[in-house]
């Protein structure tokens, strides 16, 4: 059943809301500097409408609206912000490859890609390429407007967006970039085997989630290739896999061999090429003798059993950890002559039971009924206690060896394969950029992929597309609690008055729920009970009515009346109606009850005050 809030509860609302606004008022007014008073003069203030700002909104805040990024070919090796979605699709291309290690009916890169606007659209000219698929391999790739050559001295940026629309399981949403080279000419065959330069994104399963930073080493001497990968950043990444919103992600390499990597302009990881990578770039310099081998009488061992101990004549090494207790005696009840378990006497052979292949049936065991109310039963044993004089097996104490000759361990050699590699910047160079992804969630957006060898570019190109749709996300979602909690940091005076507003609202609650209507029970019950005991007329025949509404009165009396004698009528019952009378039959009706037995017995002052009201009528 619903409940309408009373007008005491109301009023305490009020009171609480009323409280937490003058608390408002009072701190921002004190925050205010105090106005000159030279703002008017004579009393008098000119109304004047002052002009918005261009690029101002009527709340003062600035409008913002998103606008395709201007693409400078010239300052981009690689640029999609995917709006414009009949050149963006020339550019990628869907792969038709399979994978060799897997099995055939999931092997196909069968995932589906498409051109859309986020789920939570911000603006309708925004698009990104998104993955609708989960549960399968998807691949897609493009070219690079020129290939990126790491011996031109320049850094390399890579940056993009991730929405994880739906959040993220298990998956990745990294990119590669594919290695200048004949297995990269034909980007339909692209798959996992694909030689790729650097690896880079956010990548998760269950609590295992990584920034991957992989880049694929050449030896320079046998030209053997090793995947090294960056160390794990310090702080746990979370945020981006969990609240569905866009998320930048930004590597800088540097010619000097230091990285960076960034997450929404923040640096989460640095570090060099050289020091920060495991394996190593370099190996080292010398390496353990693969044919050097331990002499047999290398003595490894630090201590050694002292042997000029002897064990003590009374050390029995037999003597058992337990013993029967010689004091315990068999409690009274122990029926030793009942075994603990018989046969089930309510147990028969089954008629497929075969002896020759079976062997002979016997009943299966079950508990000896006789013994639940029993001590015991069986041959009865005394309880094991400790045996004082166990010493166990006897063995010689610890003693410094004095043959000691230290670990062993093989000499070293120089390194048949050391190299030194003091510029691993200088990597293969890069022709395309490709997604080969495996996820458990769908609906996985990219946005504004670049490639550029200018950080400043790549934070102008940011600024115009990231920036502005993470503050106008940020702009709606600061709802009314975010505003309240922004308001108590900045005064924390306002907690303790919200605080006595809160229990105040409750208290007053409490007792207008409670308390009044009990009183209000209580007071009825009494007027009742007077009303019995007494022939005495009732408040509402105290006063007398003005003449020109004596018939509206008289019937609210006579419904009250009714109402009142039908107390325990349901709420969803229907009122009867009743036909509206003359004075002349109220009269006759007061005159015979005994005609009535609806209405209650008049008594004859009431006869004489409705004759009154008849003659001043008249």
């Amino acid at each position: 059943m619903k409940r309408k809030l009373g007008r005491g509860a109301t009023l305490a609302l009020l009171f609480a809301s009323g409280l937490l606004l003058i608390a408002a008022s009072h701190q921002a007014a004190a925050a205010e500097p105090a106005s000159d008073s030279d703002d008017f003069e004579d009393g008098f203030v000119e109304d004047v409408q002052e002009e918005l700002p261009a690029g101002v909104d009527e709340n003062g805040e600035e409008k913002l609206a998103y606008e395709s990024p201007e693409i400078d070919p010239k300052k981009f090796h690689f640029a999609d912000h995917f709006d414009d979605v009949e050149a963006s699709r020339k550019k990628w291309v869907l792969s038709q490859a399979k994978k060799d290690d897997i099995a055939e009916e999931i092997s196909k890169y069968d995932g589906l890609w498409n051109w859309e606007s986020p789920q939570r659209i911000v603006w309708a000219n925004d698009l990104g390429l998104v993955l609708k698929s989960k549960a399968k391999h998807a691949a897609i790739s493009a070219p690079l407007r020129k290939p990126f050559d790491f011996k031109q001295d320049k850094p390399l940026v890579v940056q993009y967006e991730v929405t994880l629309q739906e959040g993220q399981e298990c998956g990745g949403s990294y990119l590669k970039l594919l290695s200048a080279g004949k297995d990269t000419e034909q980007l339909t065959a692209f798959n996992d085997k694909t030689p790729y330069t650097i690896m880079f994104g956010p990548d998760k399963c269950g609590n295992d989630v990584k920034m991957h930073f992989i880049f694929r080493h050449v030896n320079p001497i046998n030209g053997t290739i090793t995947e090294k990968h960056c160390n794990k950043p310090k702080n746990r990444l979370e945020e981006p896999f969990k609240d569905k919103l866009p998320h930048l992600y930004q590597l800088v390499v540097r010619p000097d061999n230091s990285f960076e990597i960034r997450v929404d302009h923040k640096i989460i990881n640095e570090g060099s090429l050289l020091t920060d990578f495991k394996p190593a770039v370099n190996p080292p310099a010398e390496i353990d003798d693969p044919n050097d081998k331990k002499p047999e009488a290398w003595d490894e061992r630090e201590k050694i059993p002292d042997p000029t101990a002897h064990k003590p004549d009374d050390w029995d090494e037999d003597a058992p950890p337990q013993l029967p207790d010689a004091d315990a005696v068999m409690p009274d009840g122990w029926l030793e002559e009942e075994p603990d378990m018989i046969f089930d006497p309510t147990a028969s052979k089954p008629e497929d039971w075969d002896a020759e292949i079976d062997g002979e049936w016997e009943a299966p065991l079950v508990d000896n009924p006789v013994c639940e109310k029993a001590a015991g039963c069986g041959k009865w044993k005394a309880p094991l206690i400790p045996n004082p004089n166990y010493k166990g097996k006897w063995r010689a104490p610890m003693i410094e060896n004095p043959n000691y000759q230290g670990k062993w361990a093989p000499k070293k050699i120089a390194n048949p394969d050391f190299f030194e590699d003091l510029k691993p910047f200088q990597m293969t160079p890069i022709s395309a950029v490709g997604l080969e992804l495996w996820s458990m969630s769908s609906d996985i957006l990219f946005d504004n992929l670049i490639i550029t060898d200018d950080v400043e570019v790549a934070r102008d190109f940011a600024a115009n597309s990231f920036d502005i749709k993470r503050r106008y996300i940020d702009r709606e979602s600061d709802s009314f609690v975010n505003k309240v909690v922004e308001l108590a940091k900045a005064y924390p005076s306002i907690w303790g008055i919200g605080l006595v507003a809160i229990v105040a609202l409750v208290a007053i609650t409490i007792y207008l729920r409670f308390g009044s209507a009990k009183s209000q029970d209580s007071a009825a019950k009494k007027a009742a009970a007077e009303a019995k005991k007494s022939d005495e007329l009732q408040p509402d025949d105290d006063e007398e009515p003005e003449a020109d509404a004596d018939e509206d009165v008289e019937e609210g009396s006579d419904r009250a009346a009714g109402d009142s004698s039908k107390e325990s009528t349901p709420l969803s019952a229907s009122p009867k109606k009743k036909n509206k009378k003359s004075d002349l039959d109220d009269n006759v009706e007061m005159t015979k009850p005994e005609e009535s037995p609806e209405e209650p017995a008049q008594t004859e002052e009431t006869t004489t005050k409705a004759r009154k009201r008849q003659a001043r009528k008249e």
